[in-house]
């Protein structure tokens, strides 16, 4: 293969990635935190906010989430879904380590990718007292 058709073929190539490259997008969520969303709500001081990304491109969501004044230690901390405001769900994004801050990333399918969208997701840290959850925020896009 010549020089100049080679050339031209990785062109070709490199015009059909570019396309796709300028679809990728981060997509900002965020989810401020407290006792009263809870399910059935829970009665704490407790509050935080957890700061989502979502990377289009790679289909990875990077999150960072801090709290503060919880009645106990937090034994467990999740993203929860698919459940709108008022209604309970699994755990989708299992925290490894529930002490604040929690940071970390995950892949998504599109299934997941939906869901979040429309804004079916919510973050929960439990305590040793309120076991079930004692704080809670619904994940919505900023």
């Amino acid at each position: 293969m010549s020089r100049t058709a080679l050339g031209l073929s990785f062109l070709a190539a490199f015009a059909f990635a570019v396309p796709s490259l300028a679809h990728a997008e981060l997509i900002n969520f965020k989810a401020d935190m407290n006792s009263a969303q809870e399910v059935p709500p829970q009665v704490s001081a407790g509050s935080g906010v957890a700061i989502l990304t979502l990377d289009t491109a790679t289909k990875v969501l990077g999150y960072k989430v801090t709290y503060s004044n919880l009645t106990s230690p937090a034994t467990a901390a999740h993203i929860h879904g698919p459940a709108l405001p008022g209604a309970n769900a699994g755990v989708v994004v299992p925290f490894k380590d529930p002490a604040s801050p929690i940071v970390g990333t995950t892949p998504l399918t599109d299934a997941q990718i939906a869901d979040l969208m429309a804004g079916k997701y919510y973050v929960n840290v439990h305590t040793s007292i309120n076991k079930g959850g004692e704080i809670r925020g619904q994940v919505v896009k900023q």
